[in-house]
């Protein structure tokens, strides 16, 4: 850490660059077809790891140098505790790197406590890094805007000097950054930790059959079993799913972050999910990551559920069979960026054979897929995505909400075509959630 702190930062940055251009490499010429998917999935992870890392090096050195090398000259702090910081800040910053490491090699059927704990520092380290950097991009602007107003005086300079006054201020963001990354974290695992809160919506579906009007179906999304999501937390879900009576229950993407092997007893709960009608599941672009998604579609229709695997099922009352929706579902837009064998996003096929005078609803777990989606067929009546996680955390939500055309809710697209947006029924990876809730949603089809 002194050796690296002691680099310019271009040359930081170059290095940082190299490991994400080395990750690109991996992923564009070994990761082809000729490679079987055991190799495939081991060459992603390491890609996937320099990728996260090379970042988060930058990062982790901005922090060093605000949090370390900054407080630590501060006269107030003595030798003994500025060792005990350094000693914390070091930790902090293992953990963080450590994090996507856990979710390869620390999955099992509750979380490990390690996983739990560096997940807890990645989210922390986002928004330490944030507010450090805002903080000191406002002082940098009050420090121009101070000297511009200085130069216009003949005044001699205040004592103590610029570069103390200059210290003292980056001390005070610095600890303000702290402060308040403490207390994001804090609110964030509360409300993390929160059952997932059940919303209902009623959505106007044009050409909805009268005797398939009120019919309910559950929508979830972005649950990623894995290091930080177990059986415990599943069977809450199931649980409450059940108690919802649903026609149809819809996963849209996203289950799982690890093979079926890891996850064979965590999963087991989705084996007494209930539903009328039947249960379904997309692919989401995690899904494909773990490069078991055939093992997941056997492990799935095993415990009762029906992938939509760029297909469609008849949705209808044993009373009514004549009258039934189309319920469509569409791979991930990144099967095909992974080259995944045999899966893509093929809304043509997802739809051959739907009835051109009855409703079309369509799973695609991508907001960006939703869109794509109605471009090319405007007569699908309701989307129904997940993906964003309404942003999950500060700052992450503002990106979030900048690269998806759409965010989170009911949104209206043309005159007769809606989307719906899940914010996630758990979260990914870091185990909170600050600006949103987890979310099951219950949507009542109505006729307009």
């Amino acid at each position: 850490m002194y050796g690296l702190g002691k680099l310019s930062v271009e040359v930081k940055v170059a290095i940082a660059s190299g490991v994400v251009f080395f990750s690109m490499l991996i992923s564009r010429t070994l990761l082809s077809e000729t490679v079987d998917m055991d190799t495939r999935a081991k060459l992603f992870r390491v890609q996937f790891l320099l990728l996260v890392n090379s970042f988060l090096l930058i990062g982790s050195l901005y922090i060093w140098k605000r949090t370390v090398t900054g407080l630590t000259r501060a006269r107030w702090l003595s030798f003994r505790v500025a060792q005990c910081w350094r000693i914390v800040v070091l930790l902090f910053l293992v953990f963080a790197h450590s994090s996507y490491l856990t979710m390869f090699y620390l999955v099992a059927e509750e979380p490990y406590w390690l996983a739990l704990v560096s997940y807890t520092c990645l989210g922390a380290y986002i928004i330490l890094v944030f507010f450090l950097f805002a903080f000191g991009c406002v002082g940098q602007c009050h420090k121009l805007l101070t000297r511009g107003g200085s130069s216009a005086r003949s005044e001699p300079p205040a004592i103590p000097g610029p570069a103390a006054v200059s210290s003292t201020t980056n001390n005070r963001q610095t600890i303000l950054a702290i402060l308040m990354t403490v207390a994001l974290t804090v609110l964030g695992l509360r409300n993390a930790s929160l059952p997932p809160e059940v919303v209902r919506v009623e959505v106007p579906l044009d050409k909805l059959p009268p005797s398939l009007n009120n019919l309910k179906i559950v929508l979830l999304s972005d649950i990623h079993l894995g290091p930080t999501v177990g059986r415990s937390r599943l069977e809450l879900i199931v649980s409450m799913v059940n108690e919802l009576e649903a026609d149809v229950v819809v996963i849209a993407g996203d289950l799982t972050d690890s093979q079926v092997s890891r996850l064979l007893m965590v999963s087991e709960p989705l084996r007494r999910m209930k539903s009328r009608l039947g249960s379904y599941f997309v692919t989401g672009n995690h899904d494909y990551y773990t490069a078991d998604v055939e093992g997941w579609y056997s492990h799935l229709r095993s415990l009762s559920i029906q992938p939509l695997h760029n297909s469609h099922a008849r949705v209808s009352r044993p009373d009514s069979p004549q009258d039934w929706i189309c319920l469509a579902g569409v791979d991930d837009l990144e099967a095909r960026m992974l080259r995944y064998p045999g899966h893509g996003m093929d809304v043509r096929a997802a739809l051959a054979g739907c009835a051109p005078e009855l409703p079309i609803i369509l799973l695609a777990h991508q907001p960006r897929a939703a869109r794509q989606a109605l471009q090319e067929r405007p007569d699908i009546g309701l989307v129904l995505s997940g993906h964003t996680h309404a942003g999950q955390i500060f700052p992450l939500s503002i990106l979030a909400y900048l690269v998806n055309p759409f965010f989170s809710g009911l949104y209206q697209v043309g005159e007769h075509s809606l989307v719906y947006v899940s914010p996630g029924t758990v979260y990914y990876g870091i185990p909170m959630r600050i600006g949103s809730r987890a979310q099951i949603t219950e949507i009542l089809l109505r006729s307009p």
